[in-house]
């Protein structure tokens, strides 16, 4: 009997416990929703840091609630948190099974990501977001938009890397042009370096060339003078 009497006992004790927990849960449900509640009223009127706060003192609340680490990542957006707040919309995406939610918050990972400039990683957001939610428009638009600015930055840097190397290929000819300047430089002072030596040669030369030509005139002025004479030699012959 006593036996028996233990067993009840134990088995209401555990139907105790196991209520509480249940009540405990109820109610950390119940205080996280309420700060959810208190931080939309916050996020509505534009006070997005008493938000974020609120938000995230349901998360304390309850660690689980997909909700409140998605309204952090609205709340972080507004204030132009993005990087942050993509980190929460990614948590959230891991969260959610939620179709509809789950769109939701790639949707908004895409638009962080934008303003973050990562324009690859935001395109893939929009196109995640769009498999699940084909209808939603503002996805679409913004895919397109994020598809743009993506053209137009790899259009800039290939713009960029043809004038880094033109700009390169200028900066080597004129190098080689310097340096070809240099040798050209280089070459006219050997040049004059070189010249009073032929100078003096070539002084030399000419007095040898002098000597050598009034030699040559002494020559042929004898020459003239015999000529001269035979011609008049010549002359004195009578012609029978």
């Amino acid at each position: 009997m006593k036996g028996v009497n233990r067993h009840i006992a134990n088995t209401m004790k555990a139907s105790l416990l196991f209520i509480l927990l249940l009540l405990r849960g109820v109610a950390y449900s119940q205080a996280d929703k309420k700060f959810i509640r208190q931080g939309n009223r916050e996020y509505n009127k534009e006070k997005f840091s008493e938000s974020e706060v609120s938000y995230r003192k349901a998360i304390d609340d309850n660690r689980r609630s997909p909700d409140a680490v998605f309204n952090i990542g609205d709340a972080l957006y507004k204030q132009n948190k993005y990087d942050e707040a993509a980190k929460h919309f990614s948590e959230n995406i891991n969260m959610n099974e939620d179709k509809d939610k789950k769109a939701a918050g790639l949707y908004n990972l895409g638009n962080s990501l934008l303003q973050s400039k990562k324009l690859k990683e935001s395109i893939e957001a929009y196109k995640g977001s769009l498999k699940l939610d084909p209808d939603n428009i503002e996805a679409k638009h913004n895919l397109a938009y994020a598809q743009d600015l993506l053209i137009q930055q790899q259009q800039q840097n290939q713009d960029k890397e043809n004038k880094d190397n033109k700009d390169q290929k200028n900066d080597q000819n004129e190098k080689n042009d310097d340096q070809q300047n240099k040798d050209q430089n280089q070459d006219q002072k050997e040049n004059q370096q070189k010249q009073p030596q032929e100078q003096a040669i070539s002084k030399e030369d000419a007095q040898r060339l002098l000597n050598s030509l009034a030699n040559d005139e002494k020559k042929v002025q004898e020459k003239v003078k015999l000529a001269k004479a035979a011609r008049e030699r010549k002359l004195t012959v009578k012609n029978w």
